[in-house]
């Protein structure tokens, strides 16, 4: 998948008193790389690449060319005069809390499993401790293990047996995602058996006894064999850590399993069930939301004798589940573009007459579910705010609210690994809860019905300010939609136009950006500046409909959303053109690369994170195929052509007058390569004529910013931050020593 960034990102000089330094440029003029044109052919369309060669990131002419743009960039914002400053701020911001506390899961023996970093760790650390009130102990350091190899590393998932004895997690390093699985004894902190590589995503689950444990393994690639196959063919597999780990793996379900039907590009995961009675496999297409599911006797798939049955089909579109003593939960789209929930008896075949209607569709968007042993619970949108439900198990129970105390944003399950916030062996369930303007709390929701603070996340001097306050507003797009836009400012902010803003966007996938507190945007906010987060189509802010509405041949519904919120921003003076700013990053590269090529003069500067640039070559490389259905194909006439309309790099003009651009890229990047960026970087080198700079910011210890240590992820922030109030002349942020 492409996605992790989601957010979780004129007055006249005269009256201001701010200085017209906005024609300063980098410490050297970056060197124009030669083109060398290849020309494709698609459906009768002639398409031009002049920098294919740099898709060849190894190449010594291309990894000159590279760590060239990189040490300018490097060396022109470590001269602007405010960088320093504004990494001092975010490091003090950051590290006012004793600790940020993530992932809380928690086992039947009474242990509680979480990560956790102190203020002054570098990384996320996975601890055990007995029960909320007990010592913490430490189980796992990727900061010892960076000390040993000099690579970052980091935890990318975890996953304790139901007991807590054993707990299995995944360590990856430089950013590479490229993660192996590591079974720990909790009581000898002994490692079991020997790390398994290629579980990048390992969805870790263990038996009902805690003996055996499955995984997510990617397939080994023979010599040779094209990078563009990695994702294909992946299988889960067991392995008894009851007899130390010493047993090979063995594969239980995937395209070999017997009743199951996957695709090469299809990936699978497994659930099993904690009563033991169920192995559940869910069957995803890469991107693409709506599951497949499968069902088998737990017994018989640990043990690789399994037939395995569909009890949902594509068909169904269901996009989550949840499982509680024989009941199959589900929420789906099926006539329901807000989302419904129904359920069914998980002892029978796909038949669409099985499901019963448990929650209507309505106004609210459903987004999740979690099975607690005593009560279905589920998460819905309301407007731009999150409402937790919960339904009893029995028959007829009522779908009753819990009522929260913060209006504001959480989430009962992870994306990319099975955690949920529900035990379904234990009552009630934990929830982390935020909003624009208070930072995440953990609460533990008793079956009762009360909603406590746990106290495992202290709360730092500077997670509450007073100072700081949200507006939500709708914005008319180009074809009268009214597009929903959050707006985060200091009270007494003025709208006269001169406030230096960041309007952030992803809008795909379906992701929306709901409320969230980060001390990054504080450091922003504290700088005079504002930042808005807008959820234009592509977005899951209003449903199916609303992410229908911005992908594959829609997706210019995107970029023209984002453009109207932009024009907004201007219109209600809280910015103004050369003082706006626009971040997105991955997949949200579509949306600011595109709003800046179709509309250069609206932003003073860009920039595209770790942004997916080149649309009509991306599904060349590994992360390509499981893409397709959020963007399209190039195999097909439709597909090509939306997939070129919303290629930045294709859309670049020769002889345009650009913004500043900085583009940041982990070298080690899995999801989106690197060459989006430096492809991209070095077409608008060669064509704009604006004399703005164009920056490439490479990381070559970092990939897509998964596993990024706090200084990296810091360091990067206090450069973009530099680098919007240098193109927006904010006084203090000059290039010093440079001619400036």
């Amino acid at each position: 998948m492409i996605w992790m960034f989601s957010a979780r990102r004129l007055i006249v000089a005269v009256c201001t008193g701010w200085l017209p330094l906005i024609a300063a440029q980098a410490a050297e003029a970056p060197a124009v790389a030669p083109p060398r044109p290849v020309v494709d052919k698609f459906f009768g369309t002639s398409v031009a690449d002049p920098y294919r060669y740099f898709e060849n990131a190894k190449s010594p002419e291309v990894a000159a060319w590279m760590k060239a743009q990189s040490d300018t960039a490097h060396s022109t914002l470590a001269h602007i005069a405010g960088r320093d400053a504004m990494l001092a701020t975010l490091e003090k911001l950051e590290n006012a809390s004793p600790a940020r506390v993530v992932y809380p899961v928690r086992t039947t023996g009474g242990r509680m499993f979480y990560e956790r970093r102190g203020a002054d760790d570098n990384q996320f650390k996975l601890y055990m401790r007995e029960g909320v009130d007990g010592a913490e102990t430490l189980l796992v350091d990727p900061e010892a293990l960076s000390g040993r190899t000099g690579k970052p590393h980091a935890i990318n998932y975890f996953m304790p047996s139901r007991d807590g004895r054993y707990v299995a997690y995944g360590i990856s390093s430089g950013g590479s995602e490229a993660a192996s699985l590591v079974v720990l004894d909790v009581k000898t902190k002994r490692t079991v058996g020997r790390p398994v590589t290629r579980a990048d995503f390992g969805w870790p689950e263990w038996s009902a006894d805690g003996r055996l444990l499955t995984f997510t393994r990617l397939k080994a690639l023979r010599k040779g064999e094209p990078e563009v196959n990695k994702y294909k063919r992946a299988e889960t597999y067991v392995i008894d850590v009851a007899r130390g780990g010493a047993l090979r793996p063995q594969p239980v379900f995937g395209f070999r399993a017997q009743g199951a039907k996957l695709a090469d590009d299809e990936s699978p995961a497994l659930d099993l069930t904690a009563d033991g009675r169920w192995a559940i496999g869910r069957v995803f297409n890469g991107v693409q939301r709506e599951l497949r599911v499968y069902a088998a006797p737990q017994a018989d798939a640990l043990a690789g004798r399994a037939r395995w049955r569909e009890v949902v089909r594509t068909a169904d579109a269901v996009t989550g589940i949840a499982y509680h003593g024989g009941t199959l939960y589900a929420m789906s789209h099926l006539e329901a573009p807000r989302f419904k929930v129904q359920a069914r008896p998980l002892d029978g075949t796909s038949d669409a007459a099985a499901w019963k209607l448990l929650l209507p569709a309505g106004e609210r968007v459903v987004t999740g579910i979690a099975a607690a042993s005593d009560a279905l619970y589920i998460e819905a949108r309301d407007g731009n705010v999150k409402r937790l439900f919960k339904r009893g198990h029995a028959e007829g129970a009522p779908v009753q609210e819990v009522v929260l105390p913060l209006q504001g944003s959480f989430s009962l399950n992870g994306d990319e690994s099975n955690y949920s916030a529900a035990n379904g062996q234990l009552p009630g369930l934990l929830i982390d809860l935020q909003s624009w303007t208070r930072a995440r709390q953990l609460y533990e929701v008793t079956a009762d019905g009360k909603v406590a603070n746990t106290g495992l996340q202290p709360q730092g001097p500077e997670d509450a300010p007073t100072d700081v306050e949200a507006a939500e507003v709708l914005v008319k797009s180009h074809d009268g939609v009214m597009v929903p836009m959050s707006v985060v400012y200091r009270k007494g902010t003025r709208l006269d136009g001169s406030n230096p803003t960041i309007l952030y966007g992803y809008a795909s996938y379906g992701i929306t950006e709901e409320p969230f507190f980060s001390t990054s945007v504080l450091a922003w906010l504290r700088a005079g500046g504002v930042y808005a987060f807008a959820n234009p189509r592509g977005s899951g802010v209003y449903g199916q409909e609303w992410h229908k509405a911005g992908k594959q041949a829609t997706k210019p519904n995107t970029w023209k959303d984002f453009i109207a919120c932009a024009e907004y921003l201007i219109g209600q003076g809280y910015t103004s053109s050369r003082r706006l700013g626009i971040y997105g990053g991955s997949a949200g590269g579509i949306l600011v690369g595109r709003a800046m090529t179709e509309r250069p003069d609206l932003f003073a500067a860009v920039v595209p994170a770790v942004g997916a640039l080149d649309a009509v070559r991306f599904e060349i490389g590994p992360n390509g195929p499981p893409n397709i259905p959020e963007f399209g194909t190039v195999k097909t006439e439709q597909g090509f052509q939306a997939l070129l309309e919303m290629s930045t790099y294709h859309q670049i003009r020769d002889g345009e007058k650009y913004p500043a651009v900085m583009f940041t890229h982990g070298v080690n990047d899995p999801r989106v390569e690197v060459w989006h960026s430096t492809k991209t970087a070095a077409r608008l080198l060669a064509a704009s004529t604006s004399g703005k700079p164009v920056l490439l910011r490479l990381d070559y210890q970092a990939g897509h910013g998964i596993g990024n240590t706090k200084q990296q992820r810091l360091a990067e922030r206090a450069d973009v931050y530099a680098f919007f109030l240098w193109q927006m002349g904010a006084p203090g942020y000059e290039l010093k020593g440079l001619g400036g």
